[in-house]
């Protein structure tokens, strides 16, 4: 096991295409690491530049006490794990796991040792024998993770590993990841497209935009106190619900206006970000994660209220998500539009109806609401978010919010009774 260190790393390709841009991180022994970020925002090419197989222009990469700027791939001990399982067929399972070593001119018991301990961690010892056709593709990923486990190496490195697995499937892989980095404590980089893997797998995980990191945190923190609108509108699944709005003080009370929507903020939220004050009176831009909004009949009188007509219901089983139209037009900011696949480029960043921005709102699934419902919205206000309009950066350290056993008030569970 090893740390890996990199130091104000740059990547160019021929042409001047920047892929990384002066990344430094440090990544501890034993940690779990993920980099996660839209297309082409150069996460595999970190991932390449640890591993040697892509030069670094410029700054330091060291894993554990080495430089390993100069180092071939095959000498870094670093293993890696691929999105395509590259099994040999004609082997078995043991084979497969064992070719490497084979190579190595391992001995044959040390051989056995670390593939026997390999299938105990994966769930894999009554595979041994079998092809990889005669797998599913679970297993065949379990068997290139074990082919990577076997090399006892300092440390992992996973490129979207799971992302040729059907949902259910990535599921139950993601806990195998989890049980094995529990067991084994390797440090690990992993690379993912897939917010659900960053989130449950992460120590920590890496946004990263155009190359540059722009945060790096606890999963839960990236979600709750993101740095900018970029990384506050990546991530989190609905995205935030972002807005051009304005701060005012209604009657001596904190006001934030918005698509002819007043919402009054706590003096304590205010108190708790002074950097608010200085955009009273200012455009800013608002934040409201869908997870803030619920039915009002279901949430005390402490949060505000919004009416608003449904546009469509989509019913997830533990939760209903609802769609609304707001009499705003899209937020015209880069941090926005960067959040756009280069792919879709030209298309909005935000779903729009007939010109007007689309939000998402999470309520309970006892909810009655239904496609063209006129209801009122409850929204927790001591959970917004604010963005400067021009830097894009957030306005104040957002608190830690609200513990989420305070979302329903006894009337909802009344509401459940009653059904």
């Amino acid at each position: 096991m090893a740390q890996i260190v990199l130091d104000k790393v740059d990547k160019t390709y021929p042409g001047g295409v920047k892929a990384v841009d002066g990344l430094s991180l440090e990544i501890s022994d034993g940690e779990f690491v993920v980099l996660v970020g839209p297309s082409g925002c150069g996460k595999t090419t970190v991932l390449r530049l640890i591993a040697g197989l892509e030069q670094i222009t410029r700054g330091t990469i060291r894993i554990g006490d080495r430089v390993m700027n100069h180092v071939a791939p095959k000498d870094r001990d670093l293993a890696m794990v691929f999105q395509n399982y590259a099994l040999y067929p004609s082997m078995t399972v043991r084979q497969n796991m064992a070719f490497g070593l084979q190579m190595r001119k391992t001995p044959k018991s040390e051989i056995d040792r670390r593939v026997h301990n390999a299938a105990n961690v994966l769930g894999l010892e009554e595979y041994l024998e079998r092809k990889p056709a005669a797998l599913s593709g679970g297993q065949r990923q379990r068997v290139a993770m074990g082919r990577a486990i076997v090399r006892e190496p300092e440390a992992f490195l996973m490129d979207e590993p799971l992302s040729n697995l059907d949902a259910k499937l990535r599921v139950s892989m993601r806990t195998s990841l989890a049980e094995m980095h529990e067991r084994l404590s390797v440090t690990t980089v992993y690379v993912t497209h897939d917010q659900v893997e960053a989130m449950t797998l992460g120590d920590r995980v890496c946004v990263l935009r155009d190359g540059v990191l722009q945060q790096v945190d606890t999963p839960q923190n990236l979600f709750d106190r993101p740095v900018n609108l970029f990384v506050g509108g990546f991530i989190g699944s609905p995205s935030m619900n972002i807005v051009t709005a304005q701060l005012i003080r209604d009657d001596g009370e904190p006001t934030v206006m918005f698509a002819g929507h007043r919402l009054p903020i706590a003096e304590d939220v205010v108190h708790s970000r002074p950097e608010i004050e200085a955009y009273f009176d200012r455009d800013v831009i608002l934040g409201i994660r869908p997870s803030d909004f619920e039915e009002a009949s279901l949430v005390d009188e402490t949060w505000a209220r919004m009416s608003v007509t449904t546009h469509v219901t989509e019913a997830l089983g533990s939760e209903i998500n609802v769609i609304f139209v707001i009499d705003a037009p899209p937020v015209e900011h880069k941090d926005v539009a960067d959040l756009v696949p280069a792919a879709e480029k030209g298309g909005a960043a935000v779903p729009l109806h007939e010109g007007k921005s689309m939000w998402t709102a999470r309520v309970d699934a006892h909810s009655r609401v239904r496609a063209g419902d006129q209801i009122e919205l409850g929204v927790d206000t001591r959970n917004l978010y604010f963005f400067d309009p021009d830097s894009g950066l957030a306005i104040g350290d957002k608190q830690p919010p609200a513990p989420k056993l305070s979302r329903r008030s006894a009337s909802a569970a009344a509401l459940r009774e009653q059904r």
